[in-house]
C-alpha cells in the first residue's frame, strides 16, 4: 500500500513538473501561468484563476485563450487557422471577464459602470477586441494558445475615469494650504501601505484621520489621470521612492489603515496630511498624479 502511494506521488510530481515546463515563458515573449505566478509574487498584481492577471504595477491586463480545430479538420490545411481563431475568441472572452473585475475605487469595479452605461459597455468591449496579441503558440496536439494584453491607462481610462470622477461623493473639504517659508516643497508622494491589507485600484483616495481628502479625483488634472493613472504601485519602498513618477524629492508617509469596501483608500495621520498641505506648491505634484503606493 505504501509503495503504491509512493508511486502515485512520484507520478503526480512528474506531471506537475511537466506542466510547469510546458508553461514556461518562451523566448518570443509569451507569458505563461508559471510566469504569471512569478508576476503575482514580485509585483502588485492579481491573478484571475487560470485565465490571466491584472498587473497594477506595470498597468496592464493580460489573458490567455486556447483553441482547437473541430475533429473533422484535424490534420487538414485549414486546421491551424481555425484553432487560432478559436484561441483568439477565447482570449478576448477571458480578457473581458478580467477587465470587468478591475477595481476603479473603493466601491466600484468596471463591470458596475458597464451595467449602468451602454456607451461604456460598447467602449470597453471594443477595446478588448482591439487588444494587443502578445503571443501565439502552436502546440503539438493541434491546439493554439494566444496571449492578449490591454493597458489600464490610456483608452480604457478615457472610457472609465470621467464617470468615476463624476460619481465621487463629496467629502469633507480639506483645510486650506498654507504657504509658509517652513513648508517643505516636495515633488511627489509615496504612501507605505504595507501591512494594511490594502488593495490596488484605478482611482484610490488618500485621506486624513478625519476623512478629509488629501489626494483623490477632486484635486487632480484629469488628463494626467487618464494618461498615466491616478497612482503608481510597487512592492518595494526604495523602488517607489526612486520611481520617475515621483521624481527627485518625494515625501514618504506611512499609511494608518486601508479604508472603504474595496480596501483601496489609504488613511494617513493628520500630522502627515498637514506636512503635505503645508505648502501650496505641493498641490502641483498632486494635480500631476505624482503618487506611489507601496503594497504587500
Amino acid at each position: 500500500m505504501k509503495r503504491w502511494m509512493l508511486t502515485m506521488g512520484l507520478v503526480a510530481v512528474m506531471m506537475l513538473f511537466a506542466g510547469a515546463g510546458f508553461c514556461q515563458k518562451s523566448g518570443d515573449g509569451k507569458v505563461s501561468m508559471t510566469e504569471w505566478t512569478k508576476i503575482i509574487e514580485s509585483k502588485v498584481a492579481e491573478q484571475s484563476g487560470d485565465k490571466g492577471i491584472i498587473n497594477y504595477e506595470d498597468g496592464y491586463v493580460e489573458a490567455v485563450g486556447v483553441g482547437a480545430p473541430p475533429e473533422r479538420y484535424m490534420g487538414k490545411p485549414n486546421a491551424r487557422p481555425m484553432a487560432l481563431r478559436a484561441a483568439q475568441v477565447d482570449a478576448y472572452r477571458n480578457l473581458l471577464e478580467i477587465v470587468q473585475g478591475v477595481r476603479i475605487d473603493a466601491n466600484t469595479v468596471v463591470k458596475d459602470f458597464m451595467t449602468e452605461s451602454d456607451v461604456i459597455r460598447a467602449s470597453v468591449e471594443g477595446l478588448v477586441k482591439g487588444s494587443k496579441v502578445m503571443n501565439k503558440e502552436y502546440l503539438s496536439d493541434g491546439t493554439v494558445e494566444v496571449t492578449v494584453r490591454m493597458n489600464l491607462s490610456g483608452r480604457l481610462s478615457q472610457s472609465i475615469m470621467p464617470k468615476a470622477f463624476d460619481k465621487q461623493p463629496e467629502s469633507a473639504p480639506p483645510p486650506p494650504a498654507v504657504s509658509a517659508p517652513s513648508g517643505d516643497i516636495f515633488t511627489g508622494l509615496v504612501i507605505d501601505a504595507r501591512g494594511l491589507a490594502a488593495r490596488p485600484a484605478m482611482s484610490p483616495k488618500i485621506v486624513d484621520e478625519n476623512g478629509r481628502e488629501v489626494y483623490g479625483s477632486m484635486n487632480v488634472d484629469r488628463q494626467y489621470a487618464i494618461q498615466q493613472g491616478m497612482t503608481g504601485y510597487a512592492r518595494d519602498l526604495t523602488a517607489a521612492q526612486s520611481n520617475p513618477r515621483v521624481t527627485n524629492n518625494p515625501v514618504s508617509v506611512k499609511g494608518v489603515k486601508a479604508d472603504g469596501p474595496g480596501k483601496c483608500d489609504i488613511v494617513i495621520s493628520n500630522a502627515d496630511a498637514g506636512k503635505i498641505r503645508a505648502s501650496g506648491e505641493n498641490l502641483s505634484f498632486l494635480k500631476k498624479c505624482r503618487v506611489m503606493i507601496v503594497l504587500d
